[in-house]
């Protein structure tokens, strides 16, 4: 399960915000942390003050969304590595061997019903929001094999908008292969995604309501000018055309 860091895989930090918490926990004499049901790579390094980017270098992660209960993650830089900061971490020393996992004060999730296993069908509680869609334009699933939602494309400036009201809990650069990106979260089991802007105009923490502007269109990290969108349920991708409204 392993590949170059610079391969394109959506970071686990799209679903860190939903899942599970837990109690304090540290590394190991080693500074390995074993990976708990619930915790995903943008957690982990959250927790421990490290950029998630640093984490998926260090282990060589393949896929960050594909971490497994048991597994062991390196939580402090190799020796003679130097931790880069950004994409939620501060600019501050690289965590010891013994640091302590911050409490996690996240509310237990109740098990999914079976039915909500399958990525692509929508759940009840998806059909609640009252979705719309992000941008104006011609959409097709997205032409990159890792990138599970679609591409719609626009011209450039173009004003994207929240498709649902919520939080924001992501806004910046710090994810090669997305560019400038926001993240929404808009219950506690959804949240949407939205890449390659020109420029973003919310911030993280920030709540915004349905159809407010939270960027522009542009072609960051890309090589044409248009928004990818995602919406992801406990943290796995679901069918987008399925929760939008027909046009």
């Amino acid at each position: 399960m392993r590949r170059a860091v610079s391969s394109g895989a959506l970071p686990a930090l799209l679903a860190g915000v939903l899942l599970l918490g837990g109690c304090a926990s540290t590394a190991d004499s080693d500074g390995y942390y074993t990976v708990k049901r619930g915790d995903t790579l943008y957690s982990i390094g959250r927790d421990f003050d490290q950029n998630p980017g640093n984490l998926r270098a260090w282990n060589k992660l393949r896929n960050p969304d594909d971490l497994e209960v048991g597994q062991r993650i390196l939580v402090r830089p190799p020796a003679g590595v130097v931790a880069r900061t950004g994409a939620g971490q501060s600019s501050r020393p690289a965590a010891s061997s013994t640091a302590t996992r911050k409490p996690a004060a996240r509310a237990a999730a109740k098990p999914a019903p079976k039915d909500q296993d399958d990525d692509d069908a929508p759940a009840p509680a998806d059909a609640k929001l009252d979705w719309m869609w992000p941008t104006q334009g011609k959409s097709a699933p997205s032409a990159d094999s890792y990138k599970k939602g679609i591409d719609i494309a626009g011209s450039d400036g173009q004003s994207v908008v929240a498709a649902a009201a919520g939080k924001v809990t992501y806004a910046g650069h710090g994810i090669r292969g997305y560019g400038n990106m926001v993240i929404i979260k808009h219950t506690p089991q959804l949240l949407s995604v939205y890449a390659h802007n020109k420029s973003i105009t919310v911030k993280e923490g920030q709540m915004v309501t349905r159809g407010q502007q939270i960027a522009t269109m542009g072609n960051s990290d890309t090589n044409k000018v248009k928004l990818y969108f995602e919406i992801r349920r406990n943290g796995k991708p679901v069918n987008v055309m399925a929760l939008l409204p027909a046009r």
